[in-house]
């Protein structure tokens, strides 16, 4: 018995100094001294040892537990010695190497743009304001005189979430909410995101706008002109403008805005259709029955609206061709602002 115990005591710490993994190592354990291991299941052994035999052989089993679990210990402090060695080998930082710069952020585009346009209206008294982008079909279309049967509503494709509820095809919606919740004087900018079902080198499914309305006694078309010439100027230095007449169910009478190409000055080009003029904005007189749909009472009360594309402001300014660009997040682009 005596011989098996020191056998299975040197078969044990032979196996424990072999592991070469923390995996290994614990199969050893487990082996030899876990609950069925090989010295374990000597001490359960001992009710057939003779009695007077049974001190000594204890002794020695314990011993030889001991042994094995002081030879885990110090192997398992070697391996992980050894592993934390192989990662700080592998991760070596070398200190003589010159340092890495800081990588310059730059604001978008986008936000230039905007942030410009917010600059300037802020500068002729207009207020910024937002509204929710989820809107119901009253706002989004009802009260800018837009109704259901309404031939206009396909000059938008809209994204609907319900009959009723629809992703904002534009930020007019909140110029109905701010004349809704107080009186005349008004004279506010709304910019924010829109959505509507187009996407190409010119079009995306979400883009920003910024639409403004002023409304006041014995407002004029002349007012909105000078207003829209201001901001232009402002944009784009001084380049000649002009008002097309046009159409808007919420605005009558309604007008286009051009700015003279930025490309040829003039002279015609294939990004001007050869015609010398650009289109930046859509603009107009309120429309009677939008004051009544908010309560104001068109006999007393007048105003002029405008709506504009961030995206194409930004892309005239900046000579962009494809406003996919401006979500790709391609850093070489926009590094370029």
């Amino acid at each position: 018995m005596q011989g098996k115990i020191a056998r299975v005591r040197e078969q044990a710490i032979t196996a424990v100094r072999a592991a070469q993994t923390p995996d290994e190592l614990e199969q050893a354990r487990i082996r030899y001294i876990g609950k069925k291991g090989e010295l374990t299941q000597l001490l359960r052994g001992m009710g057939q040892v003779p009695p007077e035999e049974r001190p000594i052989i204890g002794q020695l089993v314990n011993a030889a537990r001991d042994a094995v679990e002081t030879e885990l210990a110090a192997r398992r402090q070697e391996l992980a010695a050894a592993a934390l060695e192989a990662r700080l080998a592998a991760e070596t930082l070398d200190v003589t190497l010159p340092g890495w710069g800081p990588v310059l952020g730059r604001r978008h585009p986008l936000t230039q743009v905007l942030d410009e346009i917010k600059r300037i209206f802020t500068g002729l008294g207009f207020e910024v304001v937002e509204g929710p982008e989820i809107e119901t079909d009253w706002y989004n279309f009802e009260a800018l005189n837009i109704p259901p049967d309404h031939p206009a509503r396909d000059m938008q494709d809209t994204f609907f979430v319900t009959d009723d509820i629809v992703l904002r095809t534009q930020t007019s919606p909140v110029q109905i909410r701010v004349m809704e919740s107080q009186e005349p004087p008004v004279r506010i900018i709304a910019p924010g995101k829109v959505f509507r079902v187009d996407a190409d080198v010119t079009h995306s499914p979400m883009f920003h706008q910024v639409e403004g309305l002023y409304v006041d006694k014995n407002v004029t078309l002349a007012e909105l002109k000078g207003t829209l010439a201001t901001m232009a100027r402002e944009l784009f230095g001084r380049r000649p403008v002009r008002f097309r007449p046009s159409y808007f169910p919420f605005t009558e009478p309604s007008a286009e805005m051009d700015i003279q190409c930025i490309m040829c000055d003039g002279a015609g080009c294939r990004v001007c259709s050869h015609e010398g003029w650009l289109e930046i904005l859509g603009s107009g007189l309120v429309h009677p029955q939008v004051l009544r749909n908010v309560g104001y009472d068109p006999e007393e009360w007048s105003g002029f609206a405008f709506g504009m594309g961030v995206e194409r402001i930004a892309m005239l300014k900046y000579g962009i061709d494809d406003i996919r660009l401006f979500f790709e997040n391609d850093v070489r682009f926009l590094r370029q602002f």
